[in-house]
């Protein structure tokens, strides 16, 4: 281990272990609640748009709030609370269908409040994190949350596919529930972190929500990332969300084909994760520039994803959605790392937030739009709309590959810069 390295601090291998857990749950709900309202209760194209909708809704209804109520409080405390919350929730599901009472609008009640307390989880992991590892150790600990979420995605959702498979789908929310409380005592462990010190008139919450908009869309570099990211989701989960459709009705597959279809994703991103600094590298150490150059690699890959079809057309879907995932793994070290670096800590939890706002409101309105093209043109059209989206996802960072900058120093502090190349950043105190 080296100096540099997050694994040494106690800190942040509780954490790591805490988002272990949460990791798990949140995956092997990706799979059992879509396949809830398709097996159990018999769910059209569009319900299941409206189901997976809601799962995502929330950081459109609360997330930009949310960030700047997260920079107000203990974010360990926020992130126990959002476990407790979800824990609850989600026993609700197995309770209700043993009674024989579990219905469609109890499914979207659950996952739309469960997408309440994983927006204030989220903003509060990620806000956490800088001044837990420090600036210096960003890569590595980003890439190893990341290397996480990609297990997690193999493991979860395999997992998934199976519980549901062996067990029913309600029966994986147990799993899901058990989960979420591990992870709330494991983030027990965590040291508290005191507070800053109140001023004596708090800045109006609009205010600071504009503040952290100003600090994302003024910036050039942010923007892009933030519009690259919105458009790449919003394909992705036009193709996610029918999934399930054409999996169980239209191929006749199993829980467990589409958990391991997911989980070969996971590889992907496994991969990606691990490739995202030396790739950096050899590109100069210009972050924004190795994702554009990685976008236009793999333009290809997710035009195979549509053609889903029994034997090798299996295969081959598989191979793109897995080239697919392997961009992803490289986009969430390196877009994550970017962003925390031009952002000083005091707007740490509104940067995260505007970004989720704008990543999951397009997972939102993916799931949507692939519920109405499902119903009206047909689940493999929502598809090939979706391909279309992920395609133009690169566009916003070609501009990258017209200049070259040296390579962050892991010493940079991220203030530095934020101050250089954003004039326009606005922080209380600064």
């Amino acid at each position: 281990m080296t100096q540099k390295s997050p694994w040494r601090l106690p800190d942040f291998r509780t954490l790591f272990s805490a988002v272990v857990l949460n990791n798990l749950a949140v995956n092997i709900g990706y799979l059992a609640l879509p396949l809830i309202a398709v097996t159990a209760l018999d769910a059209r194209p569009a319900e299941l748009g409206v189901l997976v909708t809601l799962m995502t809704a929330a950081f459109l209804l609360i997330g930009l709030p949310a960030g700047a109520w997260v920079d107000r409080m203990r974010h360990r405390r926020v992130m126990i609370t959002a476990e407790l919350t979800r824990a609850a929730l989600l026993a609700s599901i197995p309770l209700a269908w043993w009674l024989d009472a579990l219905t469609i609008w109890q499914l979207y009640a659950v996952v739309l409040l469960n997408g309440c307390a994983t927006v204030f989880f989220d903003v509060a992991h990620q806000s956490i994190l800088p001044p837990m590892v420090g600036r210096e150790r960003l890569i590595p600990a980003n890439a190893a949350l990341v290397g996480l979420q990609a297990v997690g995605q193999m493991a979860g959702r395999g997992a998934g596919g199976g519980i549901v498979q062996l067990l029913t789908a309600p029966i994986a929310t147990v799993a899901m529930v058990l989960l979420h409380l591990a992870s709330a005592l494991r983030l027990t462990a965590i040291r508290p972190v005191p507070l800053p010190e109140p001023t004596a008139r708090p800045p109006r919450l609009t205010t600071q929500i504009a503040e952290g908009l100003r600090h994302v869309l003024g910036h050039r570099e942010l923007r892009a990332l933030a519009v690259a990211g919105s458009l790449l989701n919003l394909g992705v989960q036009l193709i996610n969300t029918v999934l399930p459709v054409v999996f169980t009705r239209e191929l006749g597959l199993s829980a467990g084909v589409l958990g391991l279809y997911w989980a070969a994703g996971g590889a992907g991103a496994l991969l990606g994760s691990r490739c995202a600094r030396p790739l950096a590298r050899r590109m100069g150490g210009d972050y924004t520039r190795t994702l554009a150059v990685v976008g236009l690699c793999l333009v290809p890959a997710p035009f195979a994803i549509p053609l889903i079809d029994r034997g090798g057309w299996l295969w081959l879907s598989a191979c793109g959605w897995a080239l697919l995932t392997f961009k992803f793994g490289v986009d969430n070290v390196l877009a994550v790392t970017v962003r925390q670096r031009l952002t000083p800590d005091a707007l740490l939890g509104r940067t995260s937030a505007t970004f989720r706002f704008m990543l999951f409101g397009a997972l939102a309105l993916g799931s949507a739009l692939a519920g109405l093209i499902g119903e009206l043109a047909g689940v493999r059209a929502a598809m090939w709309v979706g391909v279309g989206f992920i395609v133009l996802a690169v566009v916003p960072l070609l501009p990258s590959l017209r200049r070259r900058r040296p390579a962050p120093s892991e010493e940079d502090d991220g203030t530095t810069r934020t101050r250089s190349m954003n004039q326009r950043v606005d922080v209380p105190g600064q």
